[in-house]
């Protein structure tokens, strides 16, 4: 018998990989075994975790033979803290995790089964939980109508109907069913076919009957079945998901680096899932070390500090290509000493300055020279260096009397230039990697903040109805709604570097300040904090809203420029009316203080060159002026 005698088969080009030319249902009718085979990426990444943990550690995990009720874990899963966890992770079902507190592996079986549409838009998920936690009593599975042979099959999950398996095991307990009988039942409930429930009810009926079960408790029953059944979940197929869930959440709570790390790499091309993965690292207590051209490999790693250095491989705009060049560089050729070495031991036909850029930008090569800056203000001179010595290698003049090796080294200098602005790093960061590594946007702001603000988001309290409380932080993400009205509405994340606070603007409030809502942006915010039970944190109602520009309008008093008296003075105060012209129309007026010796004179401008006290104003001017002769001055 062969395969073609019960379905017509297609084959590739090559005459590989047949495929049926029915469908699934087709093919079960034809009398063939249909099996689903899934490829789960999560597999992977607890190998890489595991591979990771033995190269660091020699400790060899056998994930098989973890014990399944282990406390530490399900501590970190009640709290739900189970970002990056398999089938664990989402809000919504982060949201049933805190609601069912689950304290067994047989709970996360439930879970995974729960968290469907059908079970959550039925109510049985809220009778399961009530449950569970005594706030219900158990039956089985109905106070009304039950039978004691259903109790053994049903306590496992509190009396509900869950799976699958227990529809069958109810119709082989109460009917006497057979074990195919079963599952041909388990299919019709399933499929809901009007004709074969009708015949399904008839045999249940008489199998009932012969087991001297009151026929109509076995009907009633029944009925509770099919309307459940419509609903089960396969529990082989929640109990495998389960296993897997239960082996990540394991190595969360006691590998939580090395496994971040591989989650991070199986995720290195999904830019918003890093940043999410980040911040989760962030919440741990997990170091995210710059992506290191010396340390650092393709994918995310751990090092003895147990920080993760981030993957090399993450880097947007660099490639699979030149990053396997220049590992391998480094592993035939050893460490590089600074940039000068890195560039004559790569191959730069292979890496070219393009790729060098971003590798400044993302911080990779923050060890191989004074500053990111400085490393690439010198990018050119150490190409062309690299390029000398490879072409007097070529022609033999590698050493002549040590004098060629001399020059070289005459030329290795680092360009002397200032230090980057921490926005320069920051954007450069966001740019390469996605999200702010080593610092926070919201720092240069801190100490004017203080001024308007009433405290760090870390400290916000509830405030009461009708008291307000002003705070400032950078927009992570906007979620927008619409209410029954059709009205939309929005949720803000802001961050101020120490912490976090979700912030509501309905519908009025949002259409006003709708343009403001970007990501990235520093916005003044003032409202009323309320705790949020969901969240189990504070939330804030919006009553007024700013960007960070306007706010300084309403709150600084002037703008200060100190001038030292001096041969040099009407050149400067020429250079900063330049500057200051492009921004005249604003409402912050400018104050110009004049120091001789110990005497200072202050000069106030009239409103016609009061100006906007924009980020780019103050760069502009402090790099004209000196950083500490350019001060916003508040009442």
């Amino acid at each position: 018998t062969q395969i073609t005698d019960f379905s017509p088969l297609y084959c590739d080009d090559a005459g590989n990989n047949p495929v049926t030319q029915f469908d699934k249902n087709d093919v079960e009718t034809a009398g063939l075994v249909k099996f689903d085979f899934l490829g789960l990426r999560t597999l992977t990444i607890i190998q890489w975790a595991i591979d990771m943990i033995q190269e660091s550690t020699g400790e060899l995990i056998d994930i098989t033979q973890i014990p399944l009720e282990d406390p530490d874990s399900f501590k970190l899963l009640q709290r739900a803290e189970s970002t990056a966890v398999f089938q664990l992770e989402s809000r919504g079902m982060k949201d049933l995790i805190k609601r069912l507190r689950p304290d067994s592996f047989e709970d996360i079986i439930a879970l995974v089964a729960l968290f469907r549409p059908g079970p959550l838009q039925s109510g049985m998920v809220d009778n399961f939980i009530d449950r569970k936690h005594g706030r219900e009593a158990i039956s089985y599975p109905d106070a009304s109508y039950q039978h004691e042979c259903l109790q053994v099959i049903l306590e496992p999950t509190y009396g509900i109907i869950l799976y699958q398996e227990q529809v069958m095991q109810i119709a082989q307990e109460m009917a006497g069913y057979s074990l195919g009988g079963a599952d041909l039942l388990r299919r019709a409930m399933g499929k809901k076919k009007p004709e074969e429930m009708q015949k399904q009810r008839s045999v249940f009926a008489e199998g009932s009957k012969n087991n001297n079960i009151d026929p109509d408790l076995a009907m009633k029953i029944f009925d509770l079945v099919e309307k459940f059944a419509g609903y089960g979940f396969n529990k082989s197929h929640s109990a495998a998901y389960a296993l897997v869930s239960y082996q990540t959440l394991w190595l969360k709570t006691h590998y939580p680096a090395y496994f971040m790390a591989a989650v991070m790499s199986a995720d290195m091309d999904n830019t918003d899932k890093i940043v999410t993965l980040a911040d989760e690292c962030q919440r741990m207590g997990i170091t995210i070390c710059p992506p290191d051209l010396n340390s650092g490999k393709y994918k995310f790693t751990v090092n003895a500090q147990q920080e993760i250095i981030y993957g090399i491989g993450a880097i947007k705009g660099v490639g699979e290509g030149p990053i396997e060049a220049i590992i391998q560089a480094r592993t035939e050729q050893g460490a590089f000493s600074d940039l000068f070495d890195f560039c004559a031991k790569i191959d730069i036909k292979k890496v070219n300055k393009r790729v060098l850029e971003k590798l400044v930008l993302a911080g990779a090569m923050d060890n191989l020279g004074p500053h990111r800056a400085a490393i690439m203000a010198t990018l050119q001179d150490a190409l062309d260096a690299a390029t000398q010595h490879a072409r007097a290698e070529s022609f033999g003049q590698g050493d002549m009397f040590g004098l060629l090796t001399e020059a070289e080294d005459a030329h290795q200098a680092f360009a002397n230039v200032p230090m980057w602005s921490e926005k320069v790093w920051l954007d450069g960061e966001k740019e390469t990697l996605g999200l702010y590594l080593t610092g926070h946007p919201i720092n240069q702001y801190l100490s004017e903040l203080t001024h308007y603000t009433d405290c760090r988001i870390k400290d916000i309290k509830p405030t009461g109805k009708g008291n307000q409380v002003a705070i400032a932080g950078l927009v992570l993400a906007v979620r927008v709604m619409t209410n029954k009205k059709g009205r939309r509405w929005g949720i803000v994340t802001l961050d101020d570097k120490s912490g976090r606070v979700d912030v509501r603007l309905f519908p009025d409030l949002y259409d006003t300040y709708e343009p403001l809502l970007q990501s990235d942006k520093i916005l003044y915010v003032k409202g009323e904090v309320s705790f949020d039970e969901f969240s189990a944190g504070n939330t804030m109602t919006v009553r007024s809203l700013l960007d960070i520009t306007d706010a300084r309008e309403q709150f600084v008093r002037a703008l200060s420029i100190s001038i030292e008296y001096n041969q040099q003075l009407n050149r400067k105060i020429d250079e900063a009316s330049r500057i200051l012209e492009h921004y005249r129309g604003g409402t912050c007026p400018l104050e110009f203080n004049v120091q001789h010796d110990d005497l200072e004179v202050a000069l106030t401008s009239n409103a016609e060159w009061y100006v906007t006290p924009s980020d780019q104003l103050l760069h502009e001017l402090r790099q004209c002026m000196g950083e500490q002769n350019v001060k916003l001055m508040f009442s």
